[in-house]
Formats: structure tokens, C-alpha cells, sequence
């Protein structure tokens, strides 16, 4: 648990939007010319837009929130044995979940082996078919398709093996094909949504953006055009660029494309959006040999994971100013309390952790974010 959270967040970002008569926002495209370079009048073209994106960002800064997840739920089943499947422990969002199921284990009562796929399609086949040797009650899809794996999820369902996936499938909550007990995520509309309300908050309706994205990857792609279509709901954010680059890819093509859009852009980019925090550690050697300040702008927010380097970058204020991150140690716990309602013969508890939005104001210095109070409160459903 971190103990820092408690840390103020900035005066800005809890600023109320002043009341306005004006109406509503007019509708705004990607292709609509922007004024966040230009002289500004004395209110944006949606000052509705905008008192809505402060209000739900000043909510998802909140480190204090209360527990929204269960409270009620069957009594810990004893003696089972889980396996967690990492796709590979060099992604920190895998690896973090995985020590979350490590510590809600220990405190259940249960035995995990953890497997790591290596990051490759045949050792994630290994590694899966090292865990049905096992016969385990239950295995964790972590961070991979099991469609990639179809063959082995078949043979778990003959053996009666439950599955839950991290990141397995798009949508969390149980799914009939694959079939999964449960899938552990936030909802990628959420999260696209929210890094898009937190640029237009931020900007104060005025800005100029430009959007990083992997479109090979359709969950991928869906976020980033999730991001665009809600910056177009305020008419003074223009969307200045969609930057398509392969994650694999993305260390030297993102260095090349932010010099690129240094000489097009100048002083108009003032925001960016990305599908993954890994494009700010890239795009900051640019932004650097440019001699951007590092807490200046372009002001970049990940829209999903906040990995500790992620962390790193916001707290120390090089080059990225947000994250949405995954809670991921509480996820851990997620998925075993999802285990102990499959063994217990009860439903999937269908929560979904809302999104949260960490920044240098509200971080406290952690590399990592979780909500309060989960640890207590499925130590109270298990009895333990």
C-alpha cells in the first residue's frame, strides 16, 4: 500500500469550470482548424465539453476514492493450486499482475506457480502446456489471446480447469468464446475517453494534438480512434496528426516521426495522446535534442498501462505528464477472488476498476498506481 498517495492534487486540476451562458459545443472533426496557436477569445468553442472533461478528470484524479469493488462474496475454498501464464515477465503489466496474485494467494491460502511465455507464440504454447501438467484448479491467461492457444484452452475446459484471462480478450467480465470465467481490464472506451477529457481539461478547450497508435493491433486502434472521436466533440482541439507505428517498431520510427513533427508543427503541438506509455520513452530523446522542456509542452499523457518507467518519466516531469494505469496489483487480487467464486459454484463478480488518472501532483512519488482499501476488503469476503 502506498502511503504518499495522500498528496494533493494540483489547484488547476480541481479548478471548477466557471458557469457559462453559452450553448452547448459545436461539433468539431479532426480536420477543423485549430486556435490553440492563435490569438484565443475569451471562452473555447465548448465550454460545455470543457465543464464536463474537468469535471470526470478531476474524479479520476482522485486518490481517495472509496472502494467500488465487491464487499460480498463466498468464504476462501481451500487447497487450491493457480498457474499464471505471463506472455512475458518483461512486460511490466504482466509481471505486476502476477505479484498481485502471488500476494492474494499467500493471504488465501493457495499455491501459484508462475510460467513465463517469453514473449513468443511457442513459448507461450509451452508454457501452457507445462501448466496443464500441473492440473491445477485453475490457470491465468496473462496478457495473451487464447485463441493463440486454442488447443490448450480446449484441453483445460475437458479437464473441468477454469480459466481467467488479464488482458486476454478486449472486454472484461466472463466471455463465452473463449471461454473465459472472467477477463480482468478496464474498459478501453473509459480509458480512451478519459485521456481525451484530460487533454481538452488540461488545455482548457484550446489544443493541438497529435495521436500515437499501433493500427495492426485492433485493440489497438480502437482506442486511438476512441481518443480522436472525443477530441473532436470540442471544436478548438484540432487533431494535428495520427501517427501510425508499429509497437515493435516503435523505438526508432518514433524518434524520426517527433523530430518530424517538431519542423511541421512548431509551437501548435502542444498535446499528445498515446495507446502506450512505451512511445514517451522514445519520443523524449526527440523532444530533448530539440531542447523542449521536459516539463513543457507537448504534454503527453499514456492512455493505459502506467508502467514504473511511465511513473518515472511523470514524477520526474521529463516528457510526460499523465498515465491511465492499470491497477494492477489489485487486478491480482481480482483474480483470485474470481478463482474462489468459480470454485465456490458462484457467478463472476463482474467489477471493472474504474480509470484513475496519475500525474507528479497525485502520484506521491509511487511507480505504480492501486486503489484503497482493496486488500481489506477481500481479506472480509474470504474471511482471512
Amino acid at each position: 500500500m502506498h502511503h504518499t498517495r495522500k498528496a494533493a492534487v494540483t489547484a488547476t486540476a480541481l479548478l471548477a469550470v466557471a458557469a457559462t451562458t453559452m450553448a452547448g459545443c459545436e461539433d468539431g472533426s479532426s480536420s477543423t482548424a485549430s486556435s490553440a496557436g492563435s490569438a484565443k477569445s475569451a471562452e473555447p468553442g465548448c465550454p460545455t465539453v470543457l465543464a464536463n472533461a474537468k469535471r470526470v478528470v478531476k474524479k479520476a484524479e482522485d486518490v481517495n476514492a472509496p472502494w467500488g469493488g465487491p464487499t460480498t462474496g463466498p468464504r476462501a475454498v481451500p487447497g487450491k493450486t493457480i498457474v499464471y501464464i505471463a506472455q512475458t515477465l518483461t512486460n511490466p503489466g504482466v509481471a505486476g499482475v502476477a505479484q498481485g496474485v502471488q500476494e492474494a494467494a499467500q493471504v488465501i491460502g493457495w499455491d501459484v506457480h508462475t510460467i513465463n511465455g517469453q514473449g513468443t507464440p511457442a513459448g507461450i504454447r509451452d508454457a501452457f502446456d507445462d501448466a496443464l501438467a500441473l492440473k491445477p484448479s485453475g490457470i491465468v491467461i496473462g496478457g495473451f489471446d487464447p485463441k493463440s492457444t486454442a488447443r490448450q484452452v480446449e484441453r483445460a475446459k475437458a479437464a473441468g480447469i477454469p480459466l481467467i484471462g488479464w488482458h486476454a480478450i478486449a472486454r472484461p467480465g466472463p466471455s463465452k468464446d473463449p471461454e473465459l470465467f472472467s477477463n480482468i481490464t478496464t474498459r478501453v472506451e473509459d480509458v480512451a475517453k478519459i485521456s481525451a477529457d484530460w487533454i481538452i481539461a488540461r488545455s482548457e478547450g484550446r489544443a493541438g494534438v497529435v495521436v500515437f497508435t499501433d493500427a495492426s493491433i485492433p485493440f489497438a486502434k480502437r482506442k486511438s480512434d476512441l481518443i480522436k472521436k472525443e477530441l473532436a466533440t470540442c471544436s478548438d482541439v484540432s487533431l494535428l496528426s495520427y501517427e501510425d507505428i508499429p509497437i515493435p517498431q516503435a523505438n526508432s520510427r518514433t524518434i524520426k516521426a517527433v523530430s518530424s513533427l517538431l519542423s511541421r508543427y512548431h509551437g501548435r503541438w502542444t498535446y499528445s495522446a498515446a495507446i502506450n506509455d512505451l512511445y514517451f520513452d522514445h519520443a523524449a530523446e526527440a523532444l530533448r535534442a530539440d531542447g523542449k522542456d521536459g516539463a513543457g509542452a507537448p504534454y503527453n499523457i499514456g492512455a493505459g498501462d502506467g508502467d514504473p518507467s511511465a511513473f518515472e518519466r511523470i514524477n520526474g516531469r521529463q516528457f510526460q505528464a499523465a498515465t491511465v494505469p492499470e491497477p494492477l496489483s489489485e487486478q491480482g487480487w481480482q483474480v483470485i477472488d474470481e478463482f474462489n467464486r468459480a470454485f465456490a459454484g458462484k457467478p463472476a463478480s463482474g467489477y471493472v476498476a474504474p480509470v484513475h488518472i496519475s500525474t507528479a501532483a497525485n502520484s506521491g512519488g509511487a511507480l505504480s498506481w492501486d486503489a484503497e482499501g482493496y486488500r481489506e476488503a477481500y481479506r472480509r469476503i474470504w474471511d482471512k
